[in-house]
């Protein structure tokens, strides 16, 4: 083997280091005795061209300067202590590590028995030791060059209350686009190319909430049975983005991708904002491989029963990493400044957030994660969003996390799905969701903004598979149909999926739209999935995290353009009126005239009583808005105001006759938005006088805008 110089080089920073004549290289280890650094010629060699032993520590960090490498290099450690598993100890110096702080990684994981550091069908399963090596299995960690022509790019920075998220997977959205280059698709390059970004544009989307991007692993038994992991919540690189989702060279040039892929959303005005999965880590419990983490210093890095040998598992994928350790927050927080540092990302959505606030065991909103996230300068001035709950005891936070952080709101969608399938006695829950939910963020000094909105996620039934299945149908993923959720809150119309029924066909497409009115309609966030604005389908499958095909991929040769049309008029007509996206709450006062902010109305016209909100029959409701009781000033100093909006949501299978407010609250009315026609129009519908009686279909929203 050929020799390198060995300098003592630094502690900080962490990783691999480039500096234009050599490479610092920096790994934590506190429980380790000794660590290789290992040089590779490509991605899977059977062996390293160099070892260097490194001799320097400072406290818990083994560093080394070796001049003469450059970026594109592969390496890997080779990290030696303790194969103890009862006291937490899995060293085991056969296996190639990746860096946990990795700019890039080259390749994927190769399965072999080689990846763990036991023995496959020993008796004694994880307590035997397995002394193979797994060189040609592992991907490479890869020095990059940080370099790179922002161009002056800035920060859109969006405001709250005009945001609207499209939650996208990077390679299903472009897969099959007839327009894209095939060379790019499914790529970061692909996402951004102009034929993608003028979509998004004309869509209207303010913010793409990238799945996760991270380099991940594909699951062990998926690719037994012929499948993969497509969803991507399996992360082993916290600061690579993955080299899957690259059309160009993944010896670092998957960086230079994902930077000109921001730069161009950039330019275009919409955000970038990361799913992140910092609750765990893509090598599972303890019969799982040794990637990283488990071999680097296993009890330094993940949660650990009292008997040391097992994992705690909050998060349903056998392990969690331990956000209470100093060194595992340094390095959640180390990623995350990276990211928007280097990156230029503008947000993060944290999966199964409730997991980093458990400081022993239950959720505690007081933890050290939130307390650095809000000191730190950088990480506090990004979007910060949570899915508030974890599989753990207590684990179910909705509306329970800190000022400055959004949520997912799982009531929100429960209930939404609940009221236009015709659930009984839901007035006062439509209601409490429809105005951003008050009840769980107002009492903690929150905004409407606190809450983000959604009817679908990418987990789950699609838009139109939530009108046509009743039940889940996941047979493809090899499982017996017994992954997934089952209690979905779907209705199908009438029949199980597909059908030629032309009145069902007409039912599901009202359905579909009174769904999206409702979204864009409600005070709060709303996010999008990618595909529901074009009647994507998954055939009844909610739980496609296997499935990297046509059954995931955005069909765009079949896209619904009358619901992408009606999609993109809602979008517009939210961000056209303040009144509809309020940054405060509604107050219940008086803004002139005896008229306030916000009144609820019966069909017959008159304002809603106690008794009309406990009736169970009850699934109508008339909602009226105050364009000058918004109560926010614009950017200098101006007063917000806007048209009055009378909205009508009718859940009931039969039509109504609604009566309009008297002229106190307005003397004309213009029609803008029938979901049971599917009209949306500015300015070209119909013109009713205060008080007239106007039908309303059965299962359908009305809007209308004051003429004054």
């Amino acid at each position: 083997m050929p020799e390198y110089l060995q300098f003592p080089g630094e502690a900080y920073p962490l990783g691999a280091t480039w500096n234009g004549a050599g490479v610092n290289f920096a790994l934590y280890a506190e429980n380790a005795t000794a660590v290789d650094l290992c040089f590779f010629d490509h991605e899977h060699a059977e062996t390293e061209t160099i070892r260097i032993n490194i001799k320097e520590r400072s406290h818990q960090i083994w560093h080394a300067y070796i001049p003469e490498i450059k970026p594109g290099q592969l390496y890997g450690y080779r990290v030696y202590g303790p194969y103890r598993p009862s006291q937490g100890h899995r060293f085991n110096g056969n296996k190639v590590l990746l860096d946990p702080y990795a700019k890039a990684i080259a390749g994927n994981i190769k399965w072999n028995e080689a990846l763990f550091g036991y023995q496959l069908g020993a008796d004694e399963l994880d307590l035997s030791f397995n002394e193979a090596d797994n060189a040609a299995f592992i991907p490479k960690s890869v020095v990059i060059d940080p370099a790179y022509d922002w161009e002056n790019d800035e920060h859109p920075k969006i405001n709250y209350n005009q945001t609207v998220i499209y939650e996208m997977h990077v390679k299903g959205f472009t897969k099959t686009h007839p327009d894209i280059p095939e060379n790019i698709r499914g790529t970061y390059a692909g996402l951004a190319h102009p034929v993608a970004i003028s979509y998004l544009k004309n869509l209207g989307v303010t913010a793409v909430e990238l799945m996760p991007v991270h380099q991940f692993i594909s699951d062990h038994h998926l690719e037994e049975k012929g499948l993969t992991n497509y969803w991507g919540y399996n992360t082993i690189g916290f600061f690579a983005p993955d080299s899957r989702y690259a059309s160009s060279d993944i010896r670092g040039e998957q960086v230079r991708e994902f930077k000109d892929m921001v730069k161009a959303l950039h330019k275009a005005g919409i955000e970038v904002i990361l799913d992140v999965v910092y609750n765990h880590t893509g090598e599972g419990n303890q019969l799982g491989p040794t990637i990283s983490f488990k071999g680097i210093d296993n009890s330094s890095y993940y949660r650990l029963e009292e008997n040391k040998r097992y994992y705690t598992d909050y998060t349903g994928t056998g392990n969690t990493l331990n956000s209470r350790l100093p060194n595992v927050l340094r390095f959640i927080m180390d990623s995350l400044r990276y990211w928007i540092l280097e990156m230029h990302i503008d947000g993060f959505r944290f999966d199964l957030a409730s997991t980093l606030a458990r400081e022993l065991h239950e959720v505690n909103r007081l933890s050290a994660f939130f307390d650095i996230i809000h000191q730190d300068p950088v990480i506090s001035q990004v979007k910060l969003i949570a899915e508030p709950w974890d599989v753990g005891e207590g684990g179910y936070q909705v509306g329970k996390f800190p000022p400055d952080w959004a949520e997912w709101n799982g009531m929100y969608r429960d209930v939404m799905r609940d009221y236009w399938r015709g659930n009984p006695n839901m007035l006062g829950e439509f209601a409490q969701r429809f105005l951003g939910s008050p009840d769980l963020y107002e009492g903690d000094y929150r905004r409407p903004t606190a809450s983000i909105n959604f009817i679908t996620a990418h987990d789950g039934f699609s838009l139109h598979d939530l009108v046509s299945y009743n039940h889940k149908h996941n047979e493809a993923n090899l499982d017996d149909n017994n992954d997934g959720e089952d209690h979905n809150k779907s209705w199908n119309c009438g029949i199980e999926g597909e059908t030629d029924n032309k009145e069902i066909i007409s039912l599901r497409m009202q359905q579909k739209r009174n769904f999206l009115a409702t979204l864009f309609l409600s005070q709060g966030i709303p996010m999008l999935v990618s595909g529901d604005e074009i009647g994507k389908t998954q055939h009844g499958n909610n739980n496609t995290y296997c499935q990297d095909n046509e059954l995931s991929w955005i069909d765009w040769e079949n896209a619904d353009q009358s619901l992408l049309h009606f999609t993109k008029e809602l979008i517009r007509l939210r961000l056209n009126h303040p009144s509809l996206r309020r940054r405060k709450w509604f107050n219940g006062l008086e803004v002139g005239d005896g008229v306030k902010d916000i009144a609820w109305f019966t069909p017959d016209g008159n304002p809603m009583k106690g008794h009309n909100w406990e009736k169970d029959f009850a699934r109508s409701i008339g909602i009226y808005f105050h364009g000058e009781g918004i109560q926010s000033k614009g950017p200098m100093g101006e007063d917000i105001l806007d048209n009055h909006f009378f909205i009508i949501f009718n859940a009931h299978y039969e039509a109504l006759a609604y009566k309009l407010p008297k002229s106190d609250y307005s003397k004309k009315w213009r029609k803008i938005l029938d979901t049971a026609s599917g009209e949306i129009s500015k300015n070209e519908l119909e013109l009713y006088e205060a008080a007239q009686d106007i039908g309303v279909a059965g299962r359908s929203v009305l809007v209308l805008k004051s003429e004054e």
